[in-house]
């Protein structure tokens, strides 16, 4: 057996201005052939998870191309169509496949594509005709397509929100397309697309509700006959006709059995929708609260989330924890600028900075302070444990650590870093256990590197291209109506159109 691996992961935010360019892929994961196993064989990843799914089943594991992008802006057509190209090149070099494991994000946008995943997916899909198994993984943060289901046998999503089940998501994908090959099963799907929205400080998995949610789906997935059902969280920050939640269960060859449960989760989802949306604490009462609770505490800055693409330079959590003393604290903030100054003053200098800010007009202004360089680094880190997104090395570019006397630490970075590693903090001398309060920039993917050092936690409602808070975001091509943008309508599977 010949089976391809494939893979294309960006998560689009389309409210932001500028386009993910081809260069954000190469300096991030742009792999085709042997370096994929080279590079992605060993990883906390689901590409890893096929590779080791796949190990001593006697097939011939065929990489073909793999490209990833952090979270940032639309694709550019030009970059779309490059990619489009690559996927098909891979696929005519391969010649033959028996089947295929696949890896799309499920959301990501292009100008001009809106629903790349989708494309690319039928794009396979038209290449190895009808009868080579497909199976995908997929990030629930997609959000899912009709044209995605309808172009593979299965999608098999992350479990766990943080994503630190990557791996095995990628082993049970490769073990089901083995058996699909061995002629053991039939995988046949049906999805649900109940037309609401989760909201992103509802996501994580390990909290209410959206643990009895995950729960439903597990009780689904003992069921006799079913192979796999997943839950998709949707992606609010992606302007789509697809955005939303949806559920899809995957059945041995009972396409009755598949619509029944898909629509059973649905109908269980569309019932907690009031449950699964915002709460929203503010800036100072944010404060206020972890005032009170046990230390470290970690501040989720939602509306500058740099696991949603947003710019990584907001000041307004920096700004009222400078102003009220409130450390001593710690915030990571991208300045390519004060970095380049902090290193022309040197280790040990004193100097009048202008942090953060300097993006865009929509995550705080420019933050003064007076602080002390106390180490400057090259920006490389690694992670060997199984953190959100499965990634091992890190590279957020020159950056030092400064101290103000208002006992905030300041780490700038010369590149957007998403905060997925408590070694981003202690690879360079930072000790998370020093501080009182910590700022991460996400809702729910920190929480996974944090949790062994903070014993708290606070999700704080700030303004942004990553706002949980959607009454201050303009849609244009979501579906309407959908719930909670409208709130007083009716679904039931019998009624859906998708």
């Amino acid at each position: 057996m010949r089976i391809g691996i494939l893979a294309l992961l960006q998560e689009t935010n389309t409210f932001i201005d500028q386009p993910t360019e081809l260069s954000h892929f190469r300096e991030n994961l742009y792999l085709s052939g042997e370096a994929i196993r080279e590079q992605l064989a060993s990883a906390n990843h689901e590409i890893g998870g096929f590779f080791g799914g796949l190990e001593g089943a006697g097939c011939e594991i065929v990489p073909l191309f793999a490209a990833r992008a952090l979270p940032f802006g639309t694709v550019s057509d030009d970059t779309c169509r490059t990619l489009f190209a690559e996927i098909e090149r891979s696929l005519d070099e391969a010649g033959p496949l028996d089947g295929l494991l696949l890896a799309p994000h499920g959301a990501t946008v292009g100008k001009t594509f809106r629903d790349v995943d989708g494309h690319w997916l039928s794009l396979v899909r038209r290449h190895v005709g009808p009868d080579v198994p497909v199976i995908s993984t997929a990030d629930p943060h997609g959000n899912l397509s009709p044209l995605m289901a309808d172009s593979v046998d299965a999608i098999i999503s992350y479990r766990t929100n943080p994503h630190i089940d990557q791996r095995p998501r990628g082993e049970e994908a490769a073990q089901l397309l083995l058996r699909t090959l061995r002629g053991e099963v039939r995988p046949t799907m049906a999805a649900s697309f109940p037309p609401m929205l989760i909201s992103i400080d509802r996501q994580c998995t390990s909290e209410e509700p959206c643990r009895t949610l995950c729960a439903a789906v597990d009780e689904v997935r003992s069921h006799p006959g079913v192979l796999s059902a997943s839950l998709f969280l949707g992606f609010p920050y992606s302007d789509v006709a697809e955005m939303g939640a949806a559920m899809t269960v995957v059945t041995d060859n009972d396409p009755v059995l598949a619509r029944q449960l898909a629509d059973g989760l649905g109908e269980r989802m569309w019932e907690m929708r009031d449950k699964l949306t915002a709460r929203l604490v503010g800036v100072e009462e944010a404060l206020d609260q972890a005032s009170e609770l046990e230390g470290p505490v970690l501040l989720l800055d939602m509306g500058d989330n740099v696991g949603g693409g947003s710019a990584a330079d907001g000041t307004l959590l920096a700004e009222a924890i400078h102003r009220r003393q409130a450390g001593p604290a710690f915030v990571c903030l991208y300045d390519p600028e004060s970095v380049g100054q902090a290193a022309a003053a040197g280790a040990g200098a004193e100097l009048e900075l202008v942090v953060g800010g300097k993006t865009d007009q929509l995550h705080g202004p420019p933050l003064q302070v007076r602080a002390t360089v106390m180490s400057l680094h090259d920006g490389r880190f690694e992670e060997p444990e199984a953190r959100h997104g499965g990634m091992r090395h890190f590279d957020q570019g020159r950056t030092a650590v400064v101290t103000t006397d208002s006992g905030l630490t300041i780490m700038l970075t010369s590149r957007r870093m998403v905060p997925f590693s408590l070694h981003q903090l202690t690879d360079f001398g930072v000790d998370p256990a020093s501080f009182r309060l910590i700022v991460a920039k996400g809702v729910n993917a920190p929480i996974a590197a944090y949790a062994p050092v903070c014993p708290s936690l606070v999700r704080v409602n700030t303004p942004g291209v990553t706002t949980a808070d959607l009454d201050q975001l303009t849609y244009y091509h979501r579906r309407r109506p959908m719930y909670p943008f409208e709130s007083e309508i009716a679904w039931s599977p019998e009624s859906a159109t998708v």
